[in-house]
């Protein structure tokens, strides 16, 4: 496979990797994990390359977790992504890593076992937000096989199913629910599904279609707590409303995978904080020697955000970059590049596909081109200080190469 920085397909010299016959250790069997794992051969590297994950799977794709897996239309199986055994990626799954040393190069699992390495690739993701508090038999949450699966298992005709969370998780799974004939209750704190990360006229499109599909949509209240001692019965409000209910889940967003890395002198903020160019920073803001974040737990800067950093959960995040914190790894003394996407999202439900590219969430103002519940079509532009940050559409798909071609102008031009 020839490297992408040499046209004859000689190895890229690991300029920022001091010690190469070490390997590179990339940490989470996620998307970003195997992504970075190709993007690294693709560049020319050629020594030891270990891929740790803390399921037992090989890498497989999320999205359908909350569609097609939990609607029954697809096998687990068919959710792993294909993986080239000539790339000579070693597999350690099913054994999560609990510690760094970055002052030794090692990696420590949960079997005891020391990983050395002269360069890391930090990918583990994000974990569904738990319940606070102890909670019966039958509520569940959703980010991993498994939990698809669990939850799969008591979706039928008969069942009362509680959702907890307006977003897009919380949104897919009543959408899915309730074209499995379950009974769907969705509670949102927010005024409107969607609201704090797409504004309200987008809410109240998706509100309306939920409604329309049969879900008891409940906004601007809250679970204060679940019933039943063993088996989930039901549910109480904030607002005293009693719900009854057999199965629940709890989609009330992710909190990044980073309690391996508590002691390991990083620096940590709702995720691993980078620089622009995917390096992992330490506590005193300076890059940590050979080690990059990319995907759901990377928290980095991004001009739109002005001096604040973000991370974002999107598909096509993970696979950008992971290829940018790859291209980093590699990169010789001045071939830095900055990590400066114009992200993208789509979403599934009812027949309506949603997507999303720039960062909708930073906009301060929204303008909205078009909104018909009734036809199910939607565009909402978003703009931050004046500038155009991220677009918003429902079963417009023919218009988002004109949107994304625009903020990409615009991002560079901000940049000049």
């Amino acid at each position: 496979m020839p490297g992408a920085g040499d046209p004859r397909g000689r190895p890229l010299m690991m300029t920022t990797c001091r010690q190469p016959s070490l390997g590179i250790i990339v940490v989470g069997a996620s998307l970003a994990g195997l992504r970075a794992s190709e993007a690294l051969r693709a560049r020319g590297y050629r020594g030891q390359l270990t891929l740790v994950g803390d399921e037992p799977y090989a890498p497989y794709d999320r999205p359908p977790l909350s569609k097609a897996l939990l609607a029954g239309t697809s096998a687990p199986e068919a959710l792993s992504f294909p993986l080239d055994p000539d790339l000579g990626i070693t597999l350690r799954l099913g054994v999560p890593a609990v510690r760094l040393d970055l002052d030794a190069r090692t990696i420590e699992l949960a079997d005891s076992t020391r990983l050395p390495f002269a360069g890391l690739v930090i990918a583990t993701g994000a974990a569904a937000r738990p319940w606070p508090d102890r909670f019966p038999r039958g509520v569940h949450t959703l980010r991993g096989r498994d939990d698809a699966l669990a939850l799969r298992s008591q979706l039928d005709t008969e069942a009362r199913l509680l959702v907890v969370g307006g977003g897009f998780i919380g949104s897919e799974v009543a959408a899915t629910a309730r074209e499995l004939g379950a009974h769907v209750t969705l509670v949102e704190a927010e005024s409107q599904p969607l609201r704090r990360a797409m504004g309200e006229e987008a809410g109240r499109f998706l509100a309306e279609i939920h409604r329309a599909a049969g879900v008891d949509l409940k906004t601007g209240t809250s679970v204060s707590s679940f019933a039943g001692l063993d088996q989930l019965t039901g549910a109480t409000l904030s607002d005293g409303t009693d719900l009854d209910a057999t199965v629940a889940v709890v989609a009330l967003g992710a909190v990044p995978n980073t309690d391996w890395l508590a002691d390991s002198g990083l620096l940590l903020d709702r995720g691993v904080v980078c620089d622009t160019y995917c390096r992992a920073l330490l506590s005193d803001g300076s890059p940590a020697p050979a080690v990059v974040a990319a995907g759901d737990v990377a928290k980095w800067p991004h001009p739109w955000a002005g001096d604040s950093a973000i991370s974002l959960g999107h598909w096509s995040n993970a696979i950008e970059q992971a290829e940018a914190a790859a291209a980093t790894l590699l990169a010789k003394e001045g071939e830095l590049s900055p990590y400066l996407p114009v992200p993208s999202f789509w979403s599934d439900q009812y027949g309506v596909r949603f997507r999303s590219v720039g960062i909708p969430a930073l906009g301060d103002e929204a303008e909205v081109v078009e909104s018909d519940s009734i036809a199910r079509r939607l565009e909402v532009v978003y703009y931050r200080q004046g500038n155009m940050v991220g677009v918003l559409t429902a079963n417009r798909i023919s218009r988002i190469a004109g949107h994304q071609r625009r903020l990409a102008a615009e991002l560079a031009a901000g940049i000049e």
